[in-house]
């Protein structure tokens, strides 16, 4: 028998839309868009269709006409993350989350007591079915890279073992996107050269791929391609970003509109930052237009802040800055994005004032944590309606 990889990737099938079918049994079996102005998940019936995650929903509707379009509860999807990531717990203690849905698990040392890697994956998959009621697939490999692929291969609600003699025969024959990395701009210029195949940049001069893809991007394909990856299950490991991005439909917004949900998002971010004790010194902010274009604008602050002033502030000067190319645009998703952070302290500057966290940020924090995010909330907030918060845009 050909020897298995000790890394699992888990990752939820359609996950907002699977917790809705499991949720409601008339749903189950059909078509589901979960959001209305963008679509937040799609259930594999839908998918079928042609929908997809972040697409417009309009566009959605004209796909599948026949779909159940329902609100998202974050709060029910957020206890189904919890009760998941239970499992993998009671797994293995070599756990790394990468996102509300999905996680790689290290199962190297548990032959001996629970069985193979893949009788590993299969247990999991039954116990995550029978205790949390969800589909889930998984991808078993000796790299964390070909496990995700594997998986993805998979879906939905499957398993798959890519053995270490079959591994490059696995992946070779896969599109060029499966890498990881390789978008839509990257896949555009590896197609422009003919290569289409994930062998096809194995096999490519590895200088020519620098010239045509820069220095990081060419050496982490090429090496991913003839799957060189070294890295390893890290747990504890702290998040290097954290974000929060609203959907808005497609009605046009002025700008006394986005102003006020980007001081919501801020609210909500440093709130979080300073929970986990930490500053950041990058506020990014994300825009995605009703043509489904992307625009992206960040600055870095000299000192590290925790404080929502700051952060604040920060964030309506690059709302101002992108509001010339918004002005004539239908915007559909506004984010904001936390990085560069401080290591757990930060660094004071005369005269010593202590770190941003001001008696007002600390008063409305221990407000919120008790009575709730909407006990107190900002003037300009109070006409809105709610805004759907959803999964972070990629980089």
């Amino acid at each position: 028998m050909s020897a298995e990889g000790p890394i699992l990737h888990a990752d939820l099938d359609a996950f907002y839309a699977s917790v809705e079918q499991r949720d409601d049994p008339a749903l189950r079996g059909r078509p589901v868009i979960v959001g209305t102005g963008v679509v937040l998940a799609a259930s594999y019936e839908a998918k079928a269709r042609g929908v997809r995650t972040a697409m417009n929903g309009r566009m959605a509707r004209g796909l599948c006409p026949d779909a159940i379009v329902v609100q998202p509860r974050m709060s029910a999807y957020s206890a189904a993350s919890k009760a998941v990531f239970e499992v993998f717990a009671d797994t293995t203690p070599l756990v790394e989350g990468l996102s509300i849905d999905e996680a790689f698990l290290d199962v190297g040392g548990l032959r001996r007591i629970a069985g193979t890697p893949s009788a590993i994956a299969a247990d999991l998959r039954r116990a995550v079915a029978s205790r949390v009621g969800l589909p889930i697939t998984v991808g078993v490999a000796r790299t964390k890279f070909l496990a995700k692929v594997a998986s993805g291969v998979a879906k939905p609600d499957g398993l798959l073992v890519v053995p270490h003699d079959a591994e490059l025969a696995f992946l070779h024959p896969l599109p060029v996107e499966r890498l990881w990395g390789v978008g839509a701009v990257t896949s555009a210029k590896l197609r422009a050269h003919g290569i289409t195949t994930v062998g096809q940049v194995a096999a490519f001069d590895i200088r020519e791929l620098v010239s045509m893809l820069g220095v990081g991007a060419g050496r982490h394909i090429h090496a991913l391609a003839n799957n060189h990856d070294p890295r390893r299950v890290r747990t504890g490991q702290r998040r290097r970003s954290m974000g929060a991005q609203r959907a808005l439909g497609s009605r046009r917004r002025d700008y006394a509109e986005l102003d006020a949900t980007i001081a919501a998002l801020v609210d909500r971010l440093a709130r979080r930052l300073r929970a986990a004790r930490r500053a950041c010194r990058t506020i990014t902010l994300r825009l995605r237009f009703a043509d489904f274009t992307r625009a992206t604008r960040s600055h870095t602050i000299r000192t590290p802040t925790d404080g929502t002033d700051p952060i604040l502030a920060t964030a309506r000067t690059l709302l101002t800055a992108a509001w010339p190319t918004i002005t004539d645009r239908g915007i559909t998703l506004i984010g904001l994005s936390l990085s560069n952070f401080d290591n757990d302290t930060v660094q004071l500057e005369l005269p010593f004032t202590g770190p941003d966290l001001t008696p007002l940020d600390s008063t409305l924090d221990t407000l919120r944590t008790r009575f709730g995010t909407g006990a107190v909330t900002r003037a300009a907030l109070l006409n809105q309606p709610d805004l759907v918060e959803v999964p972070l845009l990629p980089d």
